[in-house]
This record gives structure tokens, sequence and C-alpha cells, in this order.
């Protein structure tokens, strides 16, 4: 049991942040919500999607071609103005998420859906890879109608190729809040840290195996 436990308390310690036990159920009145609609500007759409660190989610959605940016945030929470300090504790209800920022004339909400389910393990539980707790809990947003059924179109796909059931949370888009500076780019600015070195780079390049046909030529 002390041969297991060992490595596995190690590699836990190299994680995008501290690893809050206690779940946090998204609330009532954030699930039932009427979703709020973000308008385009200057020809380019927002996206709302959360599956572990920000840190991996931002690399990952940044390297698909149609991707302007992908900033990193919070949502899904009931508190305002969220930290990292304070999403960390598990208690504000949000998640680590990404705004994505996208030109709907060169890739699609669905494409981005795809991406999200397919740049994960769909099936884990209030957490992502070493990333344990609400606070990396995945979480999928939809800003009106044909993007909710977009969302269970995709949902239903894949739940096709996996024995236990999906983990995401379906929830209507309210408010992202924009994380502290020093958490965008994160990944490109710090490719020596050994969290992006033994986490965020294997899942970026487990992704781009995945999705070649959709990564920009400059891919990193």
């Amino acid at each position: 049991m002390k041969r297991f436990f060992l490595p596995t308390f190690i590699f836990l310690l190299i994680s995008c942040g501290n690893n809050a036990q206690e779940k946090t159920v998204t609330k009532p009145e954030i699930a039932n919500a009427e979703p709020v609609e973000v308008p385009a500007e200057n020809g380019y759409e927002k996206a709302y999607f959360a599956s572990g660190c920000f840190w991996c989610v931002e690399a990952v959605y940044e390297s698909v071609e149609g991707v302007k940016e992908a900033i990193s945030g919070y949502a899904g929470g009931h508190t305002k103005n969220p930290t990292y300090e304070s999403s960390n504790t598990g208690r504000t209800g949000h998640a680590e998420a990404v705004e994505v920022i996208y030109d709907p004339e060169v890739v699609s909400f669905k494409t981005l859906v795809e991406v999200y389910f397919g740049s994960q393990d769909p099936t884990q539980v209030n957490g992502q890879g070493p990333d344990i707790g609400s606070q990396y809990r995945s979480l999928i947003f939809f800003q009106n109608k044909e993007q909710k059924e977009i969302i269970n179109e995709v949902k239903a796909e894949v739940a096709k190729d996996y024995e236990e059931p999906i983990a995401a949370e379906i929830l209507p888009f309210q408010k992202f809040w924009v994380a502290e500076d020093y958490h965008q780019n994160y990944e490109k600015n710090n490719p020596n840290n050994p969290y992006i070195q033994k986490v965020s780079i294997p899942r970026l390049n487990r992704f781009k195996e995945k999705f070649p046909e959709i990564l920009k030529k400059d891919s990193h």
C-alpha cells in the first residue's frame, strides 16, 4: 500500500493549484438560470468551457485553427469576483474555465464542443488528471437553445465510446471572470514548469494527435 501511495502522492503534488477535496455542487439558481448570450464582436464569437486546469485548456484551444485567443478565468459559481485563491478552496462554486474567442467562419461551435469532449477524460468527476476538486470539474456552457442542442448531440455521440457516464455539466452561461494576469498564456510563458512538463504538454500532444486536421499551421 505504501509503495503505491508514495508515487501517487508525489504526482498529486505536481498540480495546477491546491487540491480541495470538498465537493461543491452547482447551485440550482445557476443551473436553472436563463442563459446570457454574449454578442459577437468584430466578427468573432465567444464560447466557454471548463475541463480541469485552465493552463491546459487554454493551450488546447489556442492550437485550433479559427481561434483568435483563449482567456483563462472562472465560471459556473455563485460568488462575485472570484480569485485563484478563493476558487481553490472549492467553496465558490466556480471552476477554472476559458473564454474562447473564435471566428465562426473558420471553426464552428460544434467543432469547439468536439474539442472539449475530445481533449479530456470526460468521465472523470470533480477533476481532471491530478487536479481534484470542484474547481476543476467539467462544465460546458450554452448561450442559447441551439448551442444546448449541439452540446447534447455531441455528448450523446461521445458517450457511446465510454462505459462510464459523461461527467460534464451542461450549464446556461451567466458570467465569465477573467483570471489574474500571470495565468494567461501560462503554458507558453512557463514551458519548464514541472506541471506544464508533466501534465499540460502531454495533454496538448494527445489532443494534437487526435485532431490533426483542425490545428493551426504554426501550432507549437
